[in-house]
């Protein structure tokens, strides 16, 4: 049998040794295994550098710059905010895929899927959870980096156009975030996306407004074709907008650099791509290892926080019919309705946020001053602090905190047991309500501590109302707690009160719990006959 001559010059093992480093070799791009061990050493790099053939001959590190400044790679800088961003797309499409097997985007089909893929797809409560803190986690971060972004003056020439391609990936990442709250298709996204959508009516002239408004939902009101768009803008169309966005953007970050610190640059310099040898950070492997140690620390983070303290809600099936106390907007919307409650929903919906929106892009156009040093740009600093703090106003007026009161009657109850979400009753469980009648004309007592805390915050809320509202007088409650059915409790509420015409007024108001249902109810769920028939509840 023939011998090849490479075998027989070398000897088998050598030349075995020789073809699986020239494949790790090709595969890493260029770089050898003995540099790999190397770099793991902490030994400098050869002469050519091999560690910077990756950046021009693969696909995934030609974005990233090949060495950086010895000042933009610590963590107070930037912290990684840039970095983190990327992460939590690339963490929200895992996820999301895994979700997308489980779900179809139909009426009929969108919340038993959810209540099975939380009951009985391995992993699915978790991944549902980590999709959901991923997006808001999000949200949050986009907006830190651009925060941090504008505080550093890190917006001006010659990244006037980074700036841009930032805003928009913010708008993206809003609305990305956005069109996933509908599909759920439990109350608190149903309700939450059709008043969101409704803003589009208000949009002039009338025509336009009545016709952008049938685009968002596909009919009048949300429905099938509403959940079937919402459902494609957030698994292809937005996702692809925001991909093509952010290359542009790392393109443009790769190209300028990432700026200096303002002390280390004469006003008007840019110097972030005129690195000095002796100050060069090189991304293989320094910066890798950074970077990698950094997002480890951070998914162990979110796997605690899922594990331990966080849950996604999901609440009854959407109900068209029943328009649920107090609902909100999503967190990063509150803002929007705090405007609301305030101005005209042409003004506060569409004329105030367009507005902001072209100022937001305007930044570094508006600010023609070319130090990027604090002590330099005293008004631009000053301005962007009162504009957050107006934000942080404005979101505290979306809550229900702000202008928004139901009868004290309603708003006593809802306290304690709402129609959607846990509420102090559910949480502390079936196990935990001693059956009887609890009067708050009484003194309250009982031998079960969460229960007694119940009651306390019961009679407490009944003498905080009766101070507040002079049509609220002599108001006492009554709390029932009968054994219904075996394993199901009834709880019946009696909310007493005077008017202040001397009328003698009552609020009643039913609900059921079920023995097994503290699990489900931790989502707010209270039927859920279709998959254990025993367990029955509701209003």
């Amino acid at each position: 049998m023939a011998v090849q001559p490479e075998v027989q010059k070398k000897g088998f093992l050598k030349t075995a040794l020789d073809v699986a480093d020239d494949t790790f070799t090709r595969i890493t791009a260029g770089i050898s295994a003995g540099e790999v061990r190397r770099m793991l050493r902490g030994e400098p790099p050869g002469r050519p550098n091999p560690r910077l053939k990756p950046h021009s001959e693969a696909f995934l590190l030609h974005i990233k710059p090949t060495y950086y400044h010895e000042s933009v790679t610590r963590f107070t800088h930037t912290f990684r905010l840039g970095l983190l961003s990327t992460y939590l797309f690339l963490v929200e499409t895992i996820t999301g895929i895994f979700l997308m097997i489980w779900y179809a985007p139909s009426p009929d089909r969108a919340y038993s899927d959810m209540i099975r893929l939380l009951s009985n797809v391995p992993f699915g409560q978790f991944m549902r959870d980590v999709h959901r803190l991923g997006a808001e986690m999000m949200v949050a971060v986009v907006t830190l980096h651009m925060v941090r972004t504008y505080l550093t003056g890190s917006y001006k020439a010659p990244r006037q156009f980074t700036w841009f391609t930032g805003v928009i990936l913010l708008v993206i990442t809003l609305f990305l975030s956005f069109s996933g709250y509908l599909l759920p298709w439990d109350q608190l996204a149903f309700w939450a996306v059709t008043i969101g959508t409704s803003m589009a009516e208000a949009v002039p002239p009338a025509i336009v407004g009545e016709t952008v408004n049938l685009l968002a939902r596909g009919a009048p009101d949300i429905g099938a074709n509403g959940l079937l768009r919402f459902y494609l803008l957030h698994v292809f169309f937005l996702p692809i907008l925001l991909i093509l966005f952010f290359f542009v953007h790392y393109y443009k970050v790769v190209h300028f650099g990432i700026s200096l610190p303002a002390s280390e640059e004469e006003v008007g310099q840019d110097t972030a791509n005129k690195v000095p040898a002796d100050r060069r950070v090189y991304f293989l492997p320094d910066v890798l290892i950074d970077e990698a140690v950094f997002l480890l620390g951070f998914t162990t983070l979110m796997v605690v926080i899922v594990a331990f303290f966080f849950q996604a809600p999901l609440e009854s099936i959407a109900n068209p019919q029943s328009t649920p106390l107090h609902t909100v907007a999503p967190w990063y919307f509150y803002w929007l309705q705090g405007l609301l409650k305030i101005a005209d929903k042409t003004i506060a919906g569409v004329i105030l946020p367009g507005v902001l929106l072209v100022l937001l892009i305007a930044i570094p156009y508006l600010d023609p001053n070319p130090s990027r040093r604090a002590k330099d740009r005293r008004i631009a600093i000053i301005s962007g602090v009162v504009a957050g703090v107006v934000m942080i106003i404005l979101s505290w007026m979306g809550t229900p905190q702000y202008a928004v009161q139901g009868a004290p009657s309603v708003e006593i109850v809802q306290e304690l047991m709402p129609e959607e979400g846990a509420g102090h009753i559910r949480e502390i469980g079936y196990a935990h309500l001693p059956l009887g009648v609890y009067d708050t004309r009484q003194e309250l007592h009982s031998d079960d501590h969460e229960f007694a805390e119940v009651l306390e915050e019961f009679q407490a809320s009944v003498l905080r109302f009766e101070e507040a509202d002079p049509d609220f007088n002599n108001a006492y409650g009554i709390l029932e707690i009968t054994q219904n059915q075996p394993s199901l409790k009834k709880l019946h509420w009696e909310i007493h009160w005077l008017s202040a015409e001397g009328a003698e007024e009552v609020f009643l108001r039913d609900f059921y719990l079920h023995e097994n249902s503290l699990y489900w109810e931790q989502y707010g769920l209270r039927d859920f006959n279709f998959l254990r028939p025993a367990a029955q509840g509701g209003e």
